[in-house]
């Protein structure tokens, strides 16, 4: 939960709708962003005497960049009209329902996915950060990223009781409405281990500090992170030097997903079985959460080809 309070007019019942909603076990920490910039924008637009009606406040917010993504306004707009919904059952004085923009919820941005190389000189990169201690941060947040396929979010809020090295799974939180363990590969165990080492004799440790810190020893935020990885994508030739365009860090949770499931294909095995198994390991609660990570890559298609070719060409060969 993020700290602070609220400083609007709306102050009150914006307080309220956040405990309401998080009453009914939603985290809304993504909510929560928009909110608290909803209520900057009313405190900017506050003038004595001339307050515009709620309705025009809301438009006016949604509307205030028009170079923003089509997709970034469709999730500010569910939020307001939740917000909306619960003034009006609260019944809230003179509230007016704006006419809302009609805006595609769905983005269209093809997610990256990373070739080995690619996350090879990442890491590379990483590596070479300075203070030599921000090297091995680095390096081991984007290990866990691309070994894992945790959100981002999630592998920058871990802390040290959450990682068990002996076990070989990480713990991960409540997140999007669940808890799970995350077993890992032996060799990201071992590069943990070497990480957590390093990390110990750096800064205090205890059970409850964060794994990943940063040269001050304060806990890494989640932008401070993000904001870096970019960096590292730009120095790797990956993203374009400024702008939004190119690869994002959360893409390499999409590319975790797409390489897991080519390993499958290459191994033969039964994918209608295995997708599951991906879906819980990723923290989705259907099915429906994993098939956005499923990218039709050329190898992916070539060796899905492949598999049709031997199974059923094949036969056709043989008259069977």
């Amino acid at each position: 939960m993020m700290s602070g309070e609220f400083f609007s007019s709306l102050a009150t019942a914006l307080e309220a709708f956040l405990d309401f909603k998080r009453a009914l076990g939603s985290p809304y920490r993504r909510a929560e962003f928009s909110l608290r910039a909803f209520d900057r924008f009313l405190i900017e637009r506050a003038l004595p005497g001339k307050q515009l009606p709620l309705d025009q406040l809301m438009l006016a917010w949604l509307g205030r960049d028009p170079a923003r993504k089509p997709v970034s306004v469709a999730c500010e707009l569910a939020v307001l009209r939740q917000c909306y919904a619960f003034l009006q059952r609260r019944g809230h004085r003179g509230l007016r329902e704006p006419a809302w923009p009609h805006v595609p919820a769905k983005s269209d941005y093809v997610p990256h996915v990373f070739t080995r190389g690619e996350v090879l000189r990442l890491l590379r990169l990483a590596s070479g950060l300075r203070p030599p201690f921000r090297g091995l941060v680095y390096r081991a947040l984007l290990l866990v990223l691309y070994c894992t396929g945790l959100r981002f979010g999630e592998a920058v809020r871990l802390r040290l009781r959450d990682v068990d090295l002996v076990r070989g799974a990480i713990f991960v939180e409540q997140s999007k409405g669940r808890a799970r363990w995350v077993p890992c590969h032996p060799s990201l165990r071992r590069q943990l281990r070497r990480y957590l080492s390093a990390r110990r004799a750096f800064a205090v440790a205890e059970l409850d500090d964060p794994v990943f810190i940063s040269t001050t020893g304060a806990r890494l935020s989640t932008g401070l992170a993000s904001s870096t990885v970019r960096g590292l994508l730009r120095a790797a030739g990956i993203k374009p030097a400024s702008g939004r365009l190119g690869p994002r860090p959360y893409d390499l949770r999409h590319t975790f997903a797409v390489h897991r499931l080519t390993r499958w294909y290459r191994a033969g095995v039964d994918l209608h079985a295995r997708v599951p198994w991906l879906s819980a390991y990723m923290g989705h609660d259907d099915l429906l959460g994993t098939e956005t990570y499923l990218t039709a890559t050329p190898e992916l298609l070539a060796l899905a080809g492949e598999r049709f070719h031997r199974r059923y060409l094949g036969r056709i060969a043989r008259g069977s």
